[in-house]
């Protein structure tokens, strides 16, 4: 599954830089991207563990950046 997200208060590259190489650590986790630019957080993970990694993906960002809030629906 692959599903992209809208990020707020993303503030700069080197942070979006850390949070892509951070997810992409994630166990199931296929691909991963993080775009300053779009301030858009697009995961490629396994189908059965997707919202599990998602959540792992959140808690990896809050620890690059605290402000950036993540938009899941």
């Amino acid at each position: 599954m692959k599903k992209s997200f809208k990020m707020i208060d993303l503030d700069c590259a080197n942070c979006a830089a850390k949070m892509e190489t951070a997810i992409k650590k994630i166990d199931g986790v296929k691909n991963a991207s993080v775009s300053f630019m779009t301030q858009k957080m697009t995961i490629e993970a396994d189908d059965d563990r997707f919202d599990e990694i998602v959540k792992e993906a959140v808690k990896v960002c809050k620890k690059v950046e605290p402000d950036c809030e993540i938009v899941i629906k």
